[in-house]
C-alpha cells in the first residue's frame, strides 16, 4: 500500500487482540507505525504483540484497557506519553457486550440495552474524550472509531432466516451514534488540529454458516463478506498524511452491501 506509510506515528489500537484488532496492529507496524495493542485481556494482546514483533521488532506493545473506566484510559494515555513522548493517534476499535448480548428483539431487556450501550458507546465516548483532550493539549491527534454499515442502513433481516443469528438493536443504536458522536467531535475539535473520522465495515467473515453467506454475497460484488484485512487500507489511509485533510467522515467498505 505505497504512500500510506506511518513514519513511527504511535497508534493505540483498542479491542486489539480481537479480530480486526489484530489486523489492524499487524498492518500499522507493517507500514512503520508503532502498534499499541490495547485490551482488557492483557494475556491475550501480549500474545498479539509477540506474534507481530517477530515480524516487525520493536513495531508493537501491549497495554492493559478498560474502556469504560476512566482511570484506566487516563493511566494508559500517561503510561504512553512517558513511553514514546506522544500519541498521533487513537483507533476506537473494542467492542465490549454482555453475556446476554446478541439476542433477537423480543427478547432484549431495557437493563441489557442500557448497558450494553453503556459499555460500547459510553465507552468510545469516554476515550474519545479524554484523548482528544490530551491531543488538545498535545497540539493536534488524529481519532478513527469503528462503526458499521449497519449504523448507517436497516439491516437486511431475510439474510439471517433459517440461522441462529440476528443483528442486535443494540448494535444497531451504537454504532449509528457513532457516526454522529465522530461528527460531533470533528466540528468541537476542528481548530486544535485534531481530525476525527470513523470507518463503516461489512461484516467480516468468521465461521459463520454457508447458507448465510451466501445469502449474504449475494448483495456484493466481486468479494463478498469482508475480510478483516480488507479494512486495513482504508484505516492505514486514514492514519497516514494521505488523509491530513479529512475529517467528520464516514467512510464505508463493504463491497456494495450497503448500496
Amino acid at each position: 500500500m505505497a504512500g500510506l506509510e506511518l513514519n513511527g506515528k504511535v497508534v493505540v489500537v483498542s479491542g486489539g487482540a480481537g479480530t480486526i484488532g489484530r489486523a489492524f496492529v499487524r498492518a500499522i507496524a507493517q507500514h512503520g507505525g508503532i502498534a499499541v495493542v490495547a485490551d482488557i485481556d492483557l494475556d491475550a494482546a501480549t500474545q498479539v504483540a509477540r506474534e507481530v514483533d517477530a515480524s516487525y521488532p520493536g513495531r508493537i506493545h501491549a497495554a492493559a484497557l478498560d474502556i469504560t473506566r476512566k482511570d484506566s484510559v487516563c493511566e494508559l494515555i500517561r503510561a504512553l506519553q512517558e513511553r514514546h513522548g506522544r500519541i498521533d493517534v487513537l483507533v476506537n476499535n473494542a467492542y465490549p457486550r454482555n453475556r446476554n448480548y446478541g439476542r433477537k428483539l423480543e427478547d432484549v431487556t431495557y437493563e441489557d440495552f442500557c448497558e450494553n450501550a453503556n459499555s460500547h458507546l459510553g465507552g468510545y465516548f469516554l476515550m474519545m474524550q479524554q484523548f482528544a483532550l490530551h491531543f488538545r493539549a498535545q497540539g493536534g491527534g488524529s481519532i478513527v472509531s469503528m462503526s458499521s454499515i449497519y449504523g448507517m442502513m436497516a439491516p437486511r433481516f431475510e439474510i439471517y432466516a433459517g440461522t441462529a443469528m440476528t443483528t442486535p438493536v443494540e448494535y444497531a443504536a451504537i454504532k449509528s451514534a457513532i457516526v454522529h458522536l465522530t461528527r460531533y467531535f470533528a466540528q468541537y475539535f476542528k481548530h486544535d488540529g485534531i481530525r476525527v473520522n470513523c470507518i463503516s465495515p461489512g461484516g467480516i467473515r468468521d465461521r459463520q454458516p454457508e447458507s448465510f453467506l451466501a445469502k449474504y454475497d449475494a448483495h456484493c460484488g466481486s468479494k463478498g463478506m469482508l475480510d478483516a484485512a480488507d479494512v486495513c487500507g482504508c484505516l492505514l489511509f486514514l492514519l497516514s498524511d494521505a488523509s491530513q485533510y479529512v475529517t467528520g467522515q464516514n467512510l464505508v467498505v463493504d463491497d456494495g452491501f450497503s448500496v
